[in-house]
């Protein structure tokens, strides 16, 4: 017990997945040393020196189903040929050290450009219209799933978790009401342009797979256009090459302003989660639940 408090009390701080994925490497029989964290966010993800394979750490053992379901979706999208990123097969997966799951990656050698958001639609128009296997197992897509445990773990001021709970409370009303009329299918779940890696072949591929479920497309449509028409994140050319693309603008939607919503709060204490981390990241937290507090204020979040 003292134990998991004294965990508790530190977080996932970038120190403490260090210590996990040296640990996991230990067991998996790869070396750590020299390891590079290139990314602390829902995950911590470190790139090996020793070997092309990037670590990928969770935030605690409530993430293991999602780990599990990450290298179901790898194995899967490989057999259909699908460009995305890819496990390390010879090891033993998803293993669980210190309560964190950690899952191993090949390392994705990127070219010199980045991803456009006309490859982003056409990416999801791909994945949206195949068939998930019967053996893979998928959960329905829960934008609420994380939020209790986010709110509980933070290191922000009360006033700010009374009002990202009520905000919740009002967010899961609206939900309760929201009606698709599109057919459910495979879901990336956090289809941002960020999770398109260009590798020195050209080749466009698609990686992280934590939120992958099998649920209405329209939540993949919503992460483009919420950063498009409320926060300005793209220009009305890219825009437009992602609709043209993909073949629809979530925008004309009914439930697009449920939606927004759901966007807007997720992407807030998604990024509260580390305002330990740096002043540079506590100060855009503070941007962006100004923001939440004021609906009809303009957005000046920026990219994280």
């Amino acid at each position: 017990m003292a134990l998991d408090a004294a965990r508790s009390q530190e977080g996932f701080t970038s120190a403490r997945a260090t210590r996990v994925m040296a640990a996991a490497c230990r067991a998996a029989g790869l070396d750590d040393r020299d390891a590079e964290l290139i990314r602390l966010g829902e995950n911590a993800l470190f790139r090996l020196a020793s070997a092309p394979v990037i670590v990928r750490v969770a935030r605690g053992k409530e993430w293991l189903p999602k780990a599990r379901v990450e290298v179901g979706v790898s194995r899967w999208l490989a057999e259909e040929g699908f460009p995305a990123a890819r496990i390390v097969e010879d090891l033993e997966q998803p293993l669980l050290i210190d309560g964190h799951p950690v899952t191993f990656w090949h390392l994705i050698t990127e070219g010199d450009r980045k991803a456009t958001y006309g490859e982003l639609g056409g990416v999801l128009r791909e994945l949206h219209s195949m068939t998930v296997p019967d053996g893979l197992v998928l959960p329905s897509y829960d934008p609420f799933d994380k939020q209790a445990l986010r709110l509980d773990r933070a290191a922000i001021p009360d006033d700010d978790k009374v009002f990202l709970r009520k905000r919740w409370n009002e967010l899961r009303d609206k939900y309760a009401e929201l009606r698709f009329e599109s057919a459910k299918g495979p879901v990336h779940g956090d289809a941002h342009v960020q999770n398109l890696m260009v590798d020195d072949q050209g080749r466009v591929i698609l990686i992280d797979f934590e939120m992958f479920c099998y649920d209405h497309p329209e939540w993949d449509l919503m992460v483009t256009a919420v950063e498009h028409h409320s926060l300005g994140w793209q220009t009305d050319e890219q825009y437009a090459d992602f609709v043209a693309a993909y073949g629809r603008d979530l925008y004309d939607w009914h439930g697009y302003e449920t939606l927004r919503g759901i966007q807007e709060f997720g992407m807030t204490t998604w990024l509260m989660q580390n305002v330990q981390e740096d002043e540079e990241t506590a100060a855009e937290y503070r941007r962006r639940i100004a923001g939440l507090r004021n609906d009809d204020a303009p957005r000046d979040w920026r990219p994280w």
